[in-house]
């Protein structure tokens, strides 16, 4: 199969960068695998938040409006299933493959986003999505200022126990991944964060924080700072540069979302540090901007 762009994933970023190719008229061929991000918001009966428009909607509504509005165009074309096996030949053609397909491409534009790493504290993983986060932008008002844990993975810590009491009352659980300095605590103590040393055991109900000496502090609401990485091998594959991030990997871009490997763009998640819904409609609308206008360079 030969396209002129083909977008792989086809959460928020890549069905940006696809309206704006549709647009322009041009065929756009969008690979999307079904692993949205933040699809366990959705499995949690969850909202997204801070997105203009759709603030308190659920975010598979978001995305199947979006794939709605994308059918109209007849330049669209979809296919399902995992891009693997990305290459560029010596002439520059870009292909990959998806199950027994390959595609042939002339612009390829990456929205493969990221996996979340989770630090190993029992009873987190099953409630990230519905009671555990981790961007107050996004889930902050929720708690209605009430009392809001912090559970430390990593020094990003210090930056959610500065930021969250503008959302509640934080708790900041040291868990033995984080130790503040003397400015540190100062600092928290200016904003009204606690620090609580004792590990944490578990979490139990709703958002309960039990720690290893026995007690149980209810909390409105849990933020940690997971680990990222890339949810696709794509990138590494077709050899784009990489950025560290506070937060993991990332595939580095220009301003016009345009990576190391010449007519290879990349978008969303996995080319920012951290993102948002609406951080991954702007980047991905870009990379669509970028990718046909590089065709007339």
């Amino acid at each position: 199969m030969k396209i002129d762009f083909a977008i792989i994933g086809g959460s928020y970023a890549g069905l940006a960068a696809a309206l704006q190719l549709a647009r322009a008229r041009r065929q756009v061929l969008v690979v999307d695998a079904g692993q949205r991000r933040n699809q366990c918001v959705d499995d949690h009966d969850g909202e997204a938040h801070g997105f203009l428009t759709q603030d308190g909607r659920a975010p598979g509504a978001i995305a199947a409006d979006a794939r709605r509005q994308l059918r109209r165009y007849a330049t669209v074309h979809w296919m399902e299933g995992l891009a693997d096996e990305a290459r560029v030949d010596t002439g520059g053609r870009l292909s990959f493959r998806v199950g027994d397909v390959t595609v042939n491409a002339g612009r390829l534009i990456l929205a493969t986003g990221v996996r979340d790493e989770l630090p190993p504290v029992a009873g987190l993983a099953e409630r990230w999505g519905r009671s555990v986060f981790h961007c107050p932008y996004c889930h902050g008002y929720e708690m209605d200022q009430g009392p809001i844990g912090i559970i430390a993975a990593s020094p990003l810590a210090q930056h959610h126990a500065l930021m969250l009491p503008d959302w509640g009352s934080p708790t900041l659980f040291l868990n033995g991944a984080y130790a503040p300095s003397a400015e540190d605590l100062e600092a928290f103590a200016r904003r009204g964060t606690r620090v609580e040393p004792t590990p944490v055991a578990r979490i139990e109900g709703f958002a309960d924080v039990v720690l290893e000496d026995g007690r149980r502090l209810p909390m409105s609401g849990l933020f940690t700072q997971p680990r990222t990485q890339p949810a696709s091998p794509i990138a590494a594959q077709l050899g784009c540069a990489m950025e560290e991030g506070p937060m993991g990997p990332f595939i580095k871009v220009g301003p016009m979302q345009d990576t190391s490997v010449p007519n290879v763009f990349a978008c969303g998640d996995a080319a920012r540090a951290a993102g948002s819904v609406t951080l991954a409609v702007s980047d991905g609308a870009m990379a669509g901007f970028g990718a046909h206008r590089s065709t007339m360079l």
